[in-house]
């Protein structure tokens, strides 16, 4: 039987996954024209299932050597004879314990001999010669594939093979070279040079810029997920609507791929039901659980403390911040699908990395009042598993005015109001439910949040208080909100600096025939 896969490559015959016969026809019409190119996508990102896709089903068409820098030891790298030397003994691994489709017998013997002879070293000459040969007698073009080639990104022998095989490429019309090199990793070339010699003047001088852009989407669609379901579903007979399922989860992870499979992974697991409630109760231990997408993402975080910087304005502040690729920081959170670019504004990839990304920086507020008397609270809130929004909105209320002074710290409270609010409201949900913000409504002065509890949903919209005219926008603007997610009642909560207002909760509002329930700060 099939199951859901999240560490290491996906197979058909033995894993649920996505068709990705449209990819991999994208790369057959790269390699048919010649052309070198680099995928380059963040971590579980589908770069090896891709990989060996191409191997298998492209095998009858290419020959393709298709090798990995994971297992060399940093001895291959210490020279640029040593790794030439276990360039070539990579190659011959590919065809050791399995045949190597269209590989002919004279040419595997060559290799093989070729091995045999330069067991340690070999010269630039050597090796580019032997490359040659083996793609002049081979009946079928050669492709080669080198997977993780960030294993290689400290070493300088690593940029020498990489010019050589330029040298080849720029020559293959006189002298027979590769037909195409694909090179697999989170880091491109470009940054790999940057990772090795950080100095400005050496920052752009890459190697590699033979390669023609690979800019195809390799997310997963929410058509993809839905076949990739009905094949589980058919699978275990079960009923379920795959479709909807599909769009929930495509909702949350925006398609990465690792996500997605965690997320069926669990609800497979954990034998939760296969719709809204299913996927959320997995979402939420996503949110919570440790895992090295998420390490990775954090400690990256830790290294470029502008990206911190530009992320936390973005997501508490609502501030738009330009994408720039020109910055480092940009580039690198982009390159690991932390990032995306949102009409020219930077966003971050998913709903659940979004989600993570708050409890981290809410997480820094642990120790204040706020999160210490909601947490402490948490019982006067909850009943029979359904939240007093009312009562949580009116009690934070009066925790703002009697901690902070609002002639004093009018501004303090504009620009980290909405903070504040999500780390009282943390501790009242966390390991239950989950939350997140629309990114539509994410301005400087607006904010909506949507919680999910057991089952049940709750909107609140973040606001400061602009006057009666601005108000009443918003409340049209919560009705037509509450219609879409099918809900009879919203609250508002709004920080308000006028000295004559009235704090607390408001009368509710009946509008559109919906129930808005306001508070204000």
């Amino acid at each position: 039987m099939r199951r859901f896969n999240t560490a290491g490559t996906c197979r058909p015959n033995e894993h649920y996954m996505v068709d990705i016969t449209e990819r991999l026809e994208v790369i057959r019409t790269l390699i048919a024209n010649g052309d070198y190119f680099c995928i380059n996508r963040g971590r579980q990102y589908g770069k090896t299932t891709t990989l060996e896709a191409v191997s298998n089903v492209l095998s009858d068409e290419f020959c393709i050597f298709s090798i990995s820098f994971e297992a060399l030891s940093d001895s291959c790298y210490a020279d640029e004879e040593r790794l030439y030397a276990s360039i070539a003994y990579l190659m011959a691994e590919c065809f050791e314990w399995t045949p190597l489709k269209s590989l002919d017998d004279e040419v595997r013997n060559r290799i093989a001999s070729f091995v045999d002879e330069h067991d340690e070293k070999c010269t630039e000459k050597e090796l580019s010669k032997f490359i040659s040969h083996i793609c002049n007698e081979n009946s079928k073009p050669l492709v080669l594939l080198v997977d993780e080639v960030d294993q290689a990104g400290n070493y300088p022998s690593f940029l020498k093979l990489l010019a050589l095989l330029r040298k080849m490429y720029l020559k293959r019309n006189t002298i027979p070279a590769f037909q195409s090199v694909i090179l697999s990793g989170v880091y491109d070339i470009k940054n790999l040079k940057l990772k090795m010699r950080p100095e400005e003047q050496h920052q752009y001088n890459s190697p590699w810029n033979i390669a023609v852009p690979f800019d195809l989407d390799m997310s997963l669609s929410a058509g993809g997920i839905a076949c990739m379901l009905a094949e589980y579903k058919a699978d275990h007979n079960l009923s379920f609507d795959e479709k909807d399922v599909a769009q929930l989860i495509r909702d949350y992870t925006s398609g990465y791929p690792f996500l997605v499979s965690r997320i069926c992974q669990i609800i497979d697991a954990e034998e939760l039901p296969w719709d809204k409630e299913g996927v959320q109760k997995a979402v939420n231990e996503i949110v919570m659980e440790r895992n090295t997408l998420f390490d990775n993402m954090i400690k990256k975080l830790d290294e470029y403390p502008e990206l911190k910087d530009i992320l936390k304005r973005i997501l508490f502040n609502g501030v738009r911040e330009a994408y720039n690729p020109d910055e480092k920081y940009i580039q690198i959170a982009a390159m690991f699908n932390y990032i995306c670019s949102n009409e020219g504004q930077i966003s971050v990839a998913c709903r659940i990395m979004e989600t993570r990304l708050y409890n981290y920086f809410l997480a820094e507020q642990r120790s204040t009042n706020t999160f210490l008397e909601a947490q402490a609270k948490k019982d006067d809130f909850i009943h029979d598993g359904i939240i007093n929004m009312p009562h949580l909105l009116e009690r934070f209320c009066a925790h703002v005015n009697e901690t902070f002074d609002m002639d004093k710290d009018h501004k303090f409270l504009e620009e980290n109001g909405r903070q504040i609010f999500l780390t009282y409201l943390r501790p009242i949900i966390n390991g239950i439910g989950n939350y997140y913000i629309e990114a539509q409504t994410r301005n400087n002065d607006r904010m909506d949040i949507v919680i999910d509890y057991l089952g049940i949903r709750y909107v609140i919209e973040l606001k400061i208080w602009r006057g009666n005219a601005y108000n009443e926008r918003g409340e049209e603007q919560l009705t037509r909100y509450l219609e879409y997610f099918d809900l009879q009642t919203g609250y508002l909560l709004s920080f308000c600096f006028n000295k004559n207002k009235k704090s607390g909760l408001l009368p509710s509002v009946e509008l559109n025939g919906r129930t808005l329930i306001e508070a204000v700060v």
